[in-house]
């Protein structure tokens, strides 16, 4: 067992029973202090934790660890440190918290350290160098292939091959809680003879997760599965915005463009593969069996419940899916192992979007286009009106936690308001 993990293991701070953040947890993220700068920290019950001033005092000193690591406006740089070191800082702050072990003073201190978790600004965790988005559930890719082909053969002839990807626009990728607006672009209505130019008419989420790189490897040298969760710190929920309408019209012949690039919302927490350990899962059966450099050992599915609710503005929110990503087809080793096979290189900061996850029923698709079925049945919110795609001024919210043994680790939320398009 991974010390920090310990479910036994109590924290002398007041955390609440059903909070995302025990001491168990500790994940990473980045919050703006007073002065206005970046700082690295982690976070137990509703206390956001100073790693910067946790260094300060001394508390990472046999670590040998930079000041500049924590007082930064992004994770990259602590996540280069290495698994063996932000392991061990990991493992530090849950013995600085932990109510049995005496052997520093942390209750004097904390007031120099610590901060009210709903009166700080978070920031986007990391500086994303490149995004790649996955199409990895089969559940979603049979659903949207009943939609669009024959329902028959919903799978193109590569989905059960090869993990299909394609390379995103990372500059759009917003912390939670940032408002978007409604993207424009082409769109060809049904029964139009010619596109025509607006706001999109059929906004859509992604349930997705996302993984962080964290660290490099060499041009021209592929990532093997059994290898690859060296090379990931962790997750977060990620929001993989979608204008169906402008996407339909322009993915022929090269895939998502415009109707994807717009936004993407990320959860400021980026929750380490440590934490996760207790919830590994076998993964769904691989019928035909898949190539050498994809088969793997073990398991490497994560069972983390996943929730998505719609709020209208000026009114209470709706649980629209629930699902989980243990659901998922093709896993991050394997993805990160196709990813790399031509010798495509991975830096650190580097994100990798599991695609759409959705599971076997109605209740848990990941997508309002199948929920919807195209845009044939709606959804009725709580204040009487209908929901078919998202429309201007509601917010998106993403949830998603694990539990086990009375432990649960959450991810926070990955949440966003839809403002109307810019004229």
């Amino acid at each position: 067992m991974i010390k920090a993990n310990n479910p036994k293991i109590k924290s002398w701070l007041d955390i609440p029973a059903d909070s995302d953040f025990p001491i168990q947890n500790i994940p990473f993220g980045v919050f703006k202090n007073r002065s206005g700068a970046g700082r690295v920290c982690t976070r137990i019950g509703d206390y956001i934790i100073d790693l910067a001033k946790v260094n300060d005092l001394g508390y990472f000193a046999d670590l040998g660890i930079s000041k500049s690591v924590f007082r930064n406006n992004f994770l990259n740089d602590f996540m280069a440190l290495g698994k063996k070191t932000t392991s061990a800082v990991r493992n530090r702050i849950s013995d600085l918290f932990n109510s049995r072990i005496k052997k520093w003073n942390t209750r004097e201190l904390v007031k120099n350290f610590t901060h009210d978790a709903n009166k700080v600004e978070m920031l986007l965790p990391v500086k994303v160098g490149d995004y790649t988005d996955f199409y990895s559930s089969i559940e979603h890719a049979t659903n949207l292939g009943k939609l669009f082909r024959d329902p028959k053969n919903a799978l193109l002839p590569n989905w059960r091959h090869l993990p299909v990807g394609y390379h995103g626009r990372a500059s759009s990728i917003v912390v939670s809680g940032t408002p978007i607006h409604r993207p424009k672009g082409q769109q060809m209505p049904a029964g139009a003879k010619k596109p025509v130019y607006g706001p999109c008419r059929l906004l859509d989420f992604e349930l997705e997760m996302a993984f962080v790189i964290g660290k490099e490897s060499n041009l021209g040298q592929p990532i093997k599965t059994e290898d690859a969760e060296n090379y990931i710190f962790g997750l977060s929920l990620f929001n993989d915005w979608s204008a169906r309408d402008i996407q339909k019209w322009e993915y022929v012949p090269l895939g998502p463009f415009l109707g994807k690039s717009f936004a993407s919302h990320i959860a400021p927490w980026i929750v380490t593969m440590d934490a996760l350990e207790p919830f590994r899962v076998k993964g769904p059966k691989q019928k035909p069996a898949v190539l050498p450099y994809l088969q793997y050992e073990g398991e490497k599915n994560y069972d983390v419940n996943l929730e998505v609710l719609i709020q209208p503005e000026n009114s209470e929110g709706k649980r629209v899916s629930l699902s989980n990503f243990k659901y998922m087809y093709w896993n991050m080793s394997q993805q990160l192992a196709h990813h790399t096979v031509n010798g495509c290189n991975v830096k650190v900061g580097d994100l990798m979007a599991s695609g759409t996850i959705s599971g076997k029923n109605k209740n848990s698709y990941g997508s309002m286009l199948e929920i919807s079925m195209g845009g044939k049945h709606s959804i009725k919110m709580p204040d009487g009106s209908e929901r078919k795609f998202i429309q201007d001024h509601d917010t998106v919210i993403m949830k998603g936690w694990c539990e086990k043994d009375g432990v649960r680790i959450g991810f926070g939320e990955a949440s966003g308001k839809v403002l109307p398009a810019l004229k």
